[in-house]
């Protein structure tokens, strides 16, 4: 499957954005996704994760509350809304995809990777 990752931006903080990451080839509901980010300077870090079907999500405690992600298998996509936005969430974002039994915060068990979007979040 190829990912595809869009709609990051500036932004102020409190503020919100929504990223989408569109997938073409396999059958995407085949795939449970994540969501990624790597600030500066950073190792990458986990922020979200859903299951094939929607039915499960799982996120970091650092946006639980704030951040909300959700997938339309009949479009190919996958959302992560970012509310209350903070200057500490400015990183590039990540999409990935694995076909495995279950949906990971760990980013070695995906297999298919977007190309980022970068979210910078000014004070």
């Amino acid at each position: 499957v190829q990912l595809q990752a869009c709609g990051g931006g500036l932004v102020q903080a409190g503020g919100s954005l929504r990223l989408s990451c569109a997938a073409s080839g396999r059958t995407f509901s085949s795939y449970n996704m994540g969501w990624f980010r790597q600030a500066p300077g950073k190792e990458r870090e986990f922020v979200a994760a859903i299951s094939r079907s929607g039915g499960s999500t799982y996120y970091a405690d650092s946006v639980k509350g704030r951040f909300t992600i959700s997938r339309d298998n009949a479009k190919n996509t996958v959302y992560l809304q970012m509310n209350s936005l903070k200057p500490e969430d400015t990183a590039v974002y990540y999409c990935a995809g694995n076909d495995r039994l279950s949906y990971s915060s760990y980013d070695r068990e995906y297999d298919y990777w977007g190309q980022g979007t970068l979210v910078t979040v000014s004070s």
